[in-house]
């Protein structure tokens, strides 16, 4: 059964103007409703005949992005475009229109810096986050913001106005909750439907379709609305196993969604989702890479600067798109180490760093961990289970460790006239303070310092979106010094969250001993080397540093037939790059030791505080 279509050439959605607060952009260059000013990589190729190009598109929490790449998955250009968002509290909007606009620039910048013609584009894909998109009938954006303002129709990924939403599903104790690590997140769709639902009724009432941001993306492309199976089952409580004897990745074809539990929808109020065979929230899945309806409508095509009918691949979320874009991007080991190909890629795990950390690992069993996300099958490389864990503020915890330090203004004019980032500048200071304070090893510099990064609450192993960040050791002192040091110890906490995850996957049955980071935070070499020192294994690092782009784009050249299968593509166009290797100083690994036992017990003082004082205001 295909998915409800309609052709966006009959009629393009327009926004509706309300008043409302001033959005926060990551454009200040801007005050239009699209800021587009376009900030582009410079590597580019000539154009060549024939050749196959494969487009990948991205839309993070701050920008949308467009990457070209040939058939060896090298970059040749990529562009990017930043988008509102709007934060009010625990609210985090933003508005699909914009997003469209958005990446329509960035996709044609790509191209004219990459000297690359819509019609040599073979094939495109989208990734997004796992943002909650509400639409109308007609395609037109549906307010879920308290301020009624109907451009703002997204409910971002980092929304935490659904927690006790999610705690009341939570207590329902359905059987999908077992796939989901035990328990929903108020990050996941569920929640924020129930909110929605309980606080905005007449929003309720007006969607007719709620869509994850990437398969929205798809649909607005190709009119196409069936969903993937990567944001269904990882967000939706989708439970993708029920098609596992019906077909598999390399035979894709959109199938009738049979994975729904209709008795759970009933059980936490949402029982009119089940409606129309479940047509507002996906009556098809398809696995990642299928080719969507006819390709681009012309509408579409024409605002991408494509053409019509280029093969559009079934979506991914982003930190999903950034395991394809990785997975594969190993070293060449020789021939013993290709003995078991498809049980290889099980002993890694892909680190997806950006604004938040996903930690990407498969399995061919279904391995049931408490507090991680999954088993999630064919949820981002069909026919293997997905295992999730996650960090939901990881870059955004670092920038706000810096930004909200007094030495902050000072160290950003010094940036600037260095023309360095603040996190190269940082890291630079800590390298001279290992002579000054007669350091044995940069680490060791942290000694008084320790962080529990949860300022976002814990996502993964403990699953506590009530946790809070800690900082242990601070003092009078204000310098940008003292901001090095609470930076190195903030970098050392987020990696003592990621050993957590990973001793805690291993200890359920995963047997991970290898590392691939790709994102921004990929690019810090201090961040990578303190993750490899305190796991004590290796990480490998792309050869393309844009592995979300890269996945994505890798979604095209499936849905373009170039490839048979997304585990084909991904061997044929991820590549390794460099490989950080941890410290063999024993004494770096004692200190971690000891700065870890600390870290886990940071977190049960929490619990023992949190208590004492509800028992004070009982």
């Amino acid at each position: 059964m295909s998915g409800l279509r309609r052709p966006w050439s009959d009629n393009t959605p327009k926004e509706k103007q309300h008043t409302s607060t001033s959005p926060v952009s990551r454009s200040s260059s801007s005050s239009s409703s699209y800021p587009f000013s376009v900030e582009m990589s410079t590597a580019a190729t000539a154009t060549s005949p024939r050749r196959s190009i494969f487009l990948g598109v991205d839309v993070g929490t701050g920008s949308a992005r467009a990457g070209l790449f040939d058939e060896s998955g090298k970059l040749l250009g990529s562009a990017s475009s930043p988008i509102q968002i709007w934060k009010e509290g625990d609210c985090v909007e933003q508005s699909s229109t914009d997003i469209w606009h958005a990446l329509c620039a960035a996709v044609k910048s790509a191209c004219s810096l990459a000297n690359v013609s819509g019609d040599e584009v073979t094939g495109m894909g989208f990734a997004a986050t796992c943002s909650l998109v509400a639409v109308d009938a007609d395609g037109s954006p549906v307010t879920v913001s308290w301020s009624g303002d109907s451009r703002r129709n997204v409910i971002v990924w980092m929304d935490h106005r659904a927690v006790k939403q999610a705690e009341k599903i939570n207590s329902s104790n359905s059987p999908v909750l077992q796939y989901c690590g035990g328990a929903l997140s108020p990050e996941m769709e569920p929640p924020k439907l129930l909110w929605v639902k309980e606080n905005l009724p007449e929003s309720w009432s007006m969607v007719f379709r709620w869509m994850d941001l990437s398969d929205w993306l798809s649909y607005r492309a190709t009119g196409d609305d069936t969903r993937s199976l990567c944001t269904t089952v990882c967000k939706w409580t989708y439970l993708g196993h029920a098609h596992m004897q019906q077909m598999n990745g390399k035979d894709s074809r959109n199938m009738e969604t049979c994975g729904w539990d209709d008795d759970f929808w009933e059980e936490i109020g949402l029982g009119d989702l089940v409606d129309g065979h479940h047509a507002k929230i996906g009556r098809s899945v398809a696995f990642p890479g299928h080719p969507l309806g006819s390709g681009l409508t012309p509408t579409a095509a024409q605002e991408l600067g494509l053409v019509a009918g280029t093969p559009v691949g079934t979506s991914l979320i982003d930190a999903h798109a950034g395991g394809v874009g990785i997975m594969e991007s190993v070293p060449e080991l020789g021939s013993e180490a290709k003995e078991n190909d498809n049980e290889a890629i099980c002993h890694r795990m892909a680190l997806i760093c950006g604004t938040s950390t996903c930690h990407m690992a498969v399995s061919r069993n279904k391995l049931f961990i408490p507090g991680v996300w999954g088993p999630f099958w064919s949820a981002m490389i069909p026919e293997y289970w997905l295992t999730e864990g996650g960090q939901s503020a990881t870059g955004a915890l670092l920038d706000h460790i810096i930004e909200n330090h007094a030495a902050s203004p000072i160290l950003a004019n010094r940036a600037a006239s260095l023309k360095i980032s603040m996190f190269e500048l940082l890291s630079n200071t800590i390298k001279t303070m290992i002579d000054e304070l007669k350091s044995p090893f940069l680490a060791a510099l942290t000694e008084q310092i320790h962080v529990l990064p949860d300022f976002h609450g814990n996502r993964s192993p403990i699953a506590d979106p009530k946790s809070k960040g800690i900082v242990f050791g601070l003092t009078l002192e204000t310098s940008e010094k003292q901001l090095a040091l609470l930076y190195l110890a903030t970098i050392q906490g987020i990696a003592y969250g990621t050993r957590h995850i990973v001793e805690h996957c291993n200890a359920h049955g995963h047997k991970i001993n290898t590392l691939l980071a790709c994102g921004g935070l990929s690019k810090n070499s201090l961040y990578i080397q303190e993750h490899a020192d305190i796991l004590g294994c290796p990480i490998v690092l792309p050869r393309e540093s844009e592995s979300v782009l890269l996945g994505a784009a890798i979604l095209g050249a499936v849905a373009s037939k170039k490839y048979s299968s997304l585990t084909e593509a991904m061997k044929a166009l991820n590549a390794a790059g460099q490989v950080i290797h941890p410290s063999k100083n024993p004494k770096v690994k004692k200190y971690h030791d000891a700065k870890y036992r600390i870290f886990r017990e940071l977190y049960q003082q929490q619990l023992s505080q949190r208590s004492i004082m509800a028992q004070a205001l009982e």
